[in-house]
């Protein structure tokens, strides 16, 4: 298992992950920390805590409107999307339940 050091606002946090996963961490924290970037210019730096938080519930709108794209896409074609919609739903899940085992760790 790699470990990764990401830093957000500012501050490094070490992350555990699969080995190759690296770089892929290190984009999700980019990500993270662009829009908490975003939320501490337009209200100042309001608290780590609350700017995470604002950040987690703005990628987490983005991903319901990515599912919805997605379910209106597989209305339109359900025997060509079944497939590829479950295939990325198995490699969705297996994703959260890797970062939420991760959190679950003593060492984060």
């Amino acid at each position: 298992m790699a470990q990764v050091s990401i830093t957000i606002n500012g501050r490094s946090y070490p992350v555990a992950c699969n080995d190759g996963e690296e770089e892929r961490i290190r984009e999700f924290a980019r990500q993270i920390d662009g829009k908490v970037a975003n939320f501490a210019r337009q209200v100042g730096q309001a608290g780590e805590g609350r700017l995470l938080v604002l950040a987690a519930l703005v990628l987490a709108d983005e991903l319901a409107e990515a599912n919805e794209a997605l379910r209106q896409l597989r209305a339109q074609s359900p025997a060509a999307s079944d497939s590829a919609f479950a295939s990325g739903v198995e490699r969705l899940a297996a994703r959260v339940e890797a970062v939420a085992s991760r959190l679950d760790a003593p060492h984060i």
